[in-house]
């Protein structure tokens, strides 16, 4: 049996931080704030860990969920690893 390990991004946990950071701040589940932006729980829950290379159509659907534009969702997201 082969085990794949998928390989996350710092981009991409960098950015699913952002947005479990954000999350927790207005006070949403995963759930609710999924619910809120009209996207699977599972799909959100796997962009907050880093899983998903989120599409622009998403990334826009976030940041309105937050009333914020796309460069404010983005402040601090970075591919740079610490």
């Amino acid at each position: 049996m082969t085990l794949f390990v998928m390989d996350i991004s710092p981009l991409q946990r960098s950015f699913g931080l952002r947005c479990k950071k954000l999350r927790s701040k207005f006070g949403y589940s995963q759930e609710q704030f999924a619910n809120r932006i009209d996207m699977d729980r599972s799909y959100y829950a796997s962009i907050e860990v880093g899983r998903r290379n989120v599409s622009l159509s998403n990334i826009c659907k976030i940041a309105n969920g937050f009333n914020m534009s796309i460069a404010a969702l983005m402040t601090g997201v970075t591919d740079i690893t610490d």
